[in-house]
């Protein structure tokens, strides 16, 4: 199974070589690790000890960012190495303030020696996923500290399969995980792994604190004036084709559309979607903002507005559920917006959650879309559920905290 691993690693970088020749994220992926040893020989003092997060991109950046910002607050003296495996994540997080910022080299043996000699970690904290063989290998061949935070795993995954032996030595290098759910914990015990605790997930108290005082964005207030607004975050396509039935139905109402990705042709087609009242934020912002009387819907082309658009919002549309899954339904819940999303969000707990408590609603169709729209405009409560369930969910970033430093670490 470890030929096969291995294998399969050389294809995966081989095929994104390949793509790397028409597609720009793979391009930055091959790109971005070209110099990376030169990068952290610069930047990082091997004879330092160092704090090393990963990421697999940026919405687990955003989940772990919470306890990265305690132990730094708590330890300000401590250098913290931060790694991303994708692009999404590297390219907006490169020039955190609190860290030294890298992507990952590809998973090999030599890498994973390179890499961890080059960082000289005393504890590493990969969140939610991302299971590497050589580079947790040689974090326990080493005796450094391994956490896993805001962990969640399923039954479907290899881990738990007759086939998954491989799999499973992988997690036997884990020093602790801190887990989401009772079925997580259930499952690591199942193949004899009780380092685990169920803490639940980071993300609630980093929502938490972005809507306990987020950023003012004063252009936004002055488009929305004192309309009610749908805030559409992290859209795709087929999220869009649906959406656009709306602003001709609710002429009152003003729309919000801050799409995924923010490349041109994304862009254009949106326009041609909302060919009526919609505007770019860059247009908007560089113009004459009397525009906003004759605009009813806000095109977002930019990356970083999204987690202080939500303030401004009476209900939240969340993308990405009529593709591989929704994206982030929490930011929006913390400002007491009730969410809606397409079908495919059995992955995502905090999405069945809200649902159950009356403060989402899962749509397949722009009937479902408006009949899930009016549902919230006249449901004053669910703005109260959404609210009050994000509240009562944080502290996980405190009990891990208080345990992994408990023997005087870091």
């Amino acid at each position: 199974m470890l030929l096969l691993y291995i294998i399969g690693i050389r294809l995966y970088t081989l095929l994104i070589r390949i793509f790397s020749l028409f597609n720009p994220k793979a391009k930055l992926f091959i790109n971005g690790r070209k110099n990376s040893y030169t990068q952290i020989a610069q930047k990082i003092n091997p004879g330092e000890k160092h704090i090393w997060f990963h990421f697999a991109s940026l919405g687990e950046f955003e989940q772990g960012r919470p306890v990265l910002e305690k132990l730094k607050t708590l330890y300000p003296a401590k250098k913290i190495v931060v790694t991303f495996f994708s692009p999404s994540g590297y390219e907006i997080r490169k020039n955190y303030a609190l860290a030294d910022v890298f992507y990952l080299p590809i998973d090999t043996a030599a890498n994973a020696k390179r890499f961890i000699a080059g960082i000289n970690p005393e504890m590493a904290i990969f969140t939610k996923y991302e299971f590497w063989h050589f580079y947790f290998k040689e974090l326990k061949d080493q005796g450094i500290p391994l956490y896993v935070i805001s962990g969640i795993f399923r039954e479907s995954q290899a881990f738990f399969k007759w086939y998954g032996g491989f799999y499973r030595n992988i997690l036997k290098s884990v020093t602790y995980f801190f887990v989401q759910n009772e079925e997580s914990e259930n499952l690591l015990k199942s193949i004899g792994l009780n380092n685990v605790t169920i803490n639940g997930d980071t993300r609630f108290d980093r929502v938490y604190e972005n809507a306990q005082s987020p950023k003012q964005l004063s252009l936004i207030e002055s488009f929305i004036g004192s309309s009610p607004t749908l805030i559409c975050g992290s859209t795709w396509p087929e999220d869009e084709k649906i959406l656009s039935a709306l602003p001709e139905k609710y002429p009152s109402w003003k729309f919000i559309i801050a799409p995924h990705e923010i490349h041109e042709s994304h862009i254009e087609s949106i326009e041609k979607q909302f060919p009526v009242g919609s505007l770019r934020f860059s247009v908007f912002s560089s113009a004459d903002q009397t525009l906003n009387a004759e605009h009813q819907t806000l095109i977002i082309d930019n990356i970083g507005m999204l987690s202080s658009l939500y303030q401004y919002g009476k209900v939240a549309y969340i993308g990405g559920g009529f593709g591989t899954g929704i994206h982030n339904t929490l930011e929006a819940a913390a400002f007491g917006l009730p969410v809606i999303f397409g079908p495919k969000y059995d992955k995502f707990q905090e999405a069945k959650d809200l649902i159950a408590i009356g403060a989402a609603k899962s749509i397949s169709s722009t009937e479902d879309l408006i009949n899930a729209f009016e549902g919230f405009v006249e449901n004053k409560n669910a703005a109260n559920q959404a609210k009050r369930y994000v509240a009562d969910k944080k502290g996980a970033t405190d009990q891990i905290i208080s345990m992994i430093t408990k023997s005087d670490r870091p």
